[in-house]
């Protein structure tokens, strides 16, 4: 885990100046893949791991950044920061940020303990936490949905992938004890508590997924296609969220068989978000459970984005015992599955899960007990790191995953 003092430390080390800290978590989209950006509806969680940032303000306009995961550091010139160049490196998520939010020169440390590559949406942790940092450096306010929008654009510009909204949002507005379910369109949201008598599995199948290879546009150009065709019979069809099963059957003689079978996921996944929904919110954890089956087997036969270790821990997850579903959980190819589990059981079965995953596989994977964290948040300049006042963390009270807002710029 990133501990923020030990963070600011190193940052002063490397920089020579106190720095401000920000965060941001990563997350498990607990059902609703591949939807968001067909206008649809998602239920994600944020995780409680976050991607941290140390920054300063610098005069000289440059972003100066360093990762402790990559052992890099990168500067980033203002003139390079334009849209269209893409490098397919970490820091083309810093300078997408950066350019979007025509943010100052600063020095930048990241540290993170959201798995890279697992398919929980570090890059997002990433986005949000630079762009609050260098929103608080700037002494501006930003609002936590156009704070998601301007790193949503960000990734689509600079990292060349065309994601939805999810990660960015849930990055945002994650709340403790709670998943969020969101409208991807309208962006209207509604938490959902999480009964403290369910846990969630993530179980990293320790395959590093790859989304810049491009079968993430390829989906979503499927899904494009699909719309442009039944928006001929149906005109007022702007996005898969406008189709119903019935009208996707109708059309089925003039879809490709492929560009159909994507079209039925992504129909079938947003009936199943809302009915999981209901179910969350009246106890039936069984129902919630068959409906993340369902969503693992549409997202394995017909969106073809998951692999045979995701289908292996998924089997494996929904063979054990006290699990009511099991599904793959981000874009796919790899990464994690997480698992609905009855708290008496959670110990147990995560360990049975990975023992049995490294047997058959041969991988030792990384299983473990997640909860719902918080979203963005920013600090109070570091005072005092080296003689603190409380216990000796100097000074600074640590909450669940966040730490207190400071007084320059805030996200709201």
């Amino acid at each position: 885990m990133v501990e923020p003092e030990d963070l600011a430390r190193e940052f002063e080390r490397e920089f020579g100046r106190r720095p401000r800290l920000s965060r941001a978590p990563g997350r498990v989209n607990l059902i609703g893949e591949h939807t968001d950006y067909n206008d649809g509806f998602v239920m994600p969680m944020a995780l409680d791991r976050s991607t941290w940032v140390a920054a300063a303000p610098r005069d000289d306009g440059a972003i100066v950044v360093r990762s402790r995961e990559y052992g890099e550091t990168i500067t980033i010139e203002r003139d390079e920061r334009r849209a269209g160049v893409q490098s397919r490196h970490w820091s083309d998520y810093v300078r997408g940020v950066a350019a979007v939010l025509d943010a100052p020169g600063a020095d930048i440390l990241i540290a993170s303990d959201v798995p890279i590559g697992a398919g929980l949406s570090s890059s997002a942790a990433l986005e949000v936490a630079c762009g609050c940092a260098l929103v608080d450096l700037a002494g501006r306010t930003i609002d936590r949905g156009d704070l998601a929008r301007a790193c949503q654009r960000a990734e689509h510009e600079y990292a060349g992938t065309r994601c939805g909204i999810m990660d960015q949002m849930i990055a945002c507005y994650g709340r403790e004890g709670h998943a969020l379910l969101l409208d991807t369109r309208t962006l209207e949201r509604r938490w959902l508590p999480l009964p403290p008598n369910l846990r969630v599995l993530v179980c990293n199948t320790m395959v590093r997924h790859q989304l810049a290879g491009g079968e993430y546009n390829a989906r979503r150009a499927d899904c494009e296609a699909g719309v442009r065709i039944l928006a001929r019979r149906l005109p007022e069809t702007r996005a898969l969220r406008d189709a119903a099963m019935a009208q996707l059957e109708d059309a089925r003689g003039e879809l490709p068989d492929r560009i159909y079978r994507r079209c039925r996921h992504v129909i079938t996944e947003n009936s199943r978000v809302e009915e999981a929904a209901g179910a969350l919110n009246d106890g039936d954890f069984t129902t919630f459970g068959r409906l993340m089956d369902e969503s693992h087997r549409s997202l394995r036969d017909d969106y073809a984005v998951s692999c045979a270790e995701l289908d292996a821990m998924v089997a494996i997850a929904r063979e054990s015992y006290g699990v009511y579903g099991a599904r793959m959980t981000g874009g796919g190819f790899g990464g994690c599955a997480i698992a609905l589990v009855d708290t008496v059981a959670v110990d147990d079965t995560a360990r049975e899960i990975a023992r049995r995953y490294e047997i058959e596989i041969g991988r030792r994977p990384d299983v473990w007990v997640c909860s719902a964290g918080e979203g963005v948040s920013a600090s109070h300049p570091v005072e005092t790191l080296h003689h603190g006042t409380h216990g000796g963390h100097g000074g600074r009270h640590r909450g669940h995953g966040g730490i207190h807002r400071g007084h320059g710029g805030s996200v709201v």
